[in-house]
C-alpha cells in the first residue's frame, strides 16, 4: 500500500462520513506534508491522527494541519499530566482521542477500572468529544467504555477478526459491538 493508495481508497469508497487517517509522521514527510494535506482533503478525509507528532514537537506541521480543512486529533494517556494535556489538546479538532491503558494496543479481557475518572480527567481541559481506544475488543468493554466516553474506538480486535475469519468474522464482531451500544442507548 501506498500513501496515495490510501488517498485513492478513501475517495472510492465515498462512505458519506468523516474519515480520520491514523498515520506515523514518516509517510508524511516522505509524501510531502503539504502535498500530503491536499491530497487527503482533495480525497474527503476529514482528520488526521498522526501518532508519533507530540504537541509541541514541530509546530511546522501542526501549522500547516491548522491551515488545511484537517482536524488535527490528538492523542492522550492515563498518565498525561494535566497541564501537560490542557496545552497538547490547545489547537486540537475532531475529537481527543484517550488511550484507555498503558501497553501496547491490543484486545484485552477487560475495560480499564478507572476510565470513568479518565474521560473526566480530558472533559476539565477540552469540550471536544472523548473517544476510547486501546484494547477495547469485545462488545461489553465498547459498552462499558461508551457509558462514559463519546465514541469507541475498535482496531486489534477488528483486525484480528478479519485474519481469523474474514470479512463474515468482522460484520459479526461490528454487529454485536454496535448491538451492545444500542441495548446501552449508546449507538
Amino acid at each position: 500500500m501506498t500513501v496515495g493508495g490510501v488517498f485513492e481508497m478513501v475517495r472510492e469508497a465515498a462512505l458519506g462520513v468523516p474519515v480520520v487517517l491514523m498515520t506515523y509522521l514518516n509517510p508524511m514527510l516522505a509524501y510531502g506534508v503539504d502535498r500530503f494535506l491536499a491530497d487527503a482533503e482533495r480525497a474527503g478525509v476529514a482528520g488526521l491522527l498522526c501518532t508519533d507528532l507530540p504537541a509541541g514537537a514541530a509546530p511546522d506541521i501542526e501549522e500547516a494541519v491548522a491551515a488545511s480543512a484537517l482536524d488535527l486529533i490528538r492523542l492522550v494517556a492515563p498518565t498525561t499530566p494535566d497541564d501537560r494535556m490542557r496545552a497538547a489538546l490547545t489547537g486540537a479538532g475532531g475529537f481527543v482521542y484517550l488511550i484507555s491503558r498503558l501497553g501496547v494496543t491490543g484486545a484485552r479481557a477487560d475495560a480499564p477500572p478507572d476510565l470513568e475518572r479518565q474521560v473526566r480527567r480530558v472533559r476539565v481541559v477540552t469540550t471536544l468529544p472523548v473517544v476510547v481506544g486501546f484494547g477495547i475488543g469485545t462488545p461489553g468493554q465498547a459498552a462499558a467504555a461508551a457509558r462514559h466516553a463519546d465514541g469507541v474506538v475498535v482496531g486489534s480486535a477488528l483486525v484480528e477478526a478479519l485474519g481469523a475469519g474474514g470479512l463474515p468474522a468482522a460484520e459479526r464482531l461490528l454487529s454485536a459491538m454496535v448491538g451492545a451500544l444500542r441495548v446501552r442507548g449508546a449507538a
